[in-house]
């Protein structure tokens, strides 16, 4: 059985300070996992890292040949429509990290998750480059405001 922590509201919250509590405790969950038993987690955890960016970010989570989580990080750092994603460096992390699957994700700080024809390209591109060296690109999200795309869920993958 699982138990579910109370917290208490400390009066005069800001809705910063809430949403980085949320933040701090859905990162907790994540790392304490240490497996990604279902989607509905991965969304709720890159949600909370990537929802409030004021400009794109793109993520990367490192995934063991079990799929346990090896790391996360924010690899690159757009402006408000666009991020430069670089190929070589998300294969550095990727070797550096010796994973064996990765989900990569980035947000569209207009809060609207539909996927652009640029997103479509890279994602192409990422999974060409990660297939050469025997990973697999499990999936990649784009996180709008409260609404997730998935691409493996489209069939994009």
């Amino acid at each position: 059985m699982s138990q579910t922590k109370s917290y208490t509201a400390v009066p005069n919250l800001s809705e910063l300070d809430v949403l980085e509590w949320a933040q701090s405790i859905l990162e907790a969950r994540f790392k304490r996992s240490n497996y990604l038993t279902n989607p509905s987690m991965v969304r709720g955890y890159l949600q909370a890292q990537l929802a409030t960016e004021e400009r794109e970010v793109f993520a990367i989570i490192l995934l063991d040949s079990q799929h346990g989580v090896l790391g996360f990080e924010k690899l690159f750092y757009g402006t408000i429509d666009s991020a430069s994603v670089y190929p070589r460096e998300v294969i550095k992390t990727v070797l550096k990290a010796n994973a064996a699957a990765v989900i990569i994700a980035h947000n569209h700080p207009s809060g609207n998750p539909e996927p652009s024809r640029a997103d479509i390209a890279l994602t192409t591109r990422l999974r060409d480059a990660l297939n050469t060296i025997d990973v697999r690109l499990l999936d990649h999200l784009v996180v709008g405001g409260l609404e997730i795309v998935s691409f493996a869920e489209r069939g994009l993958i």
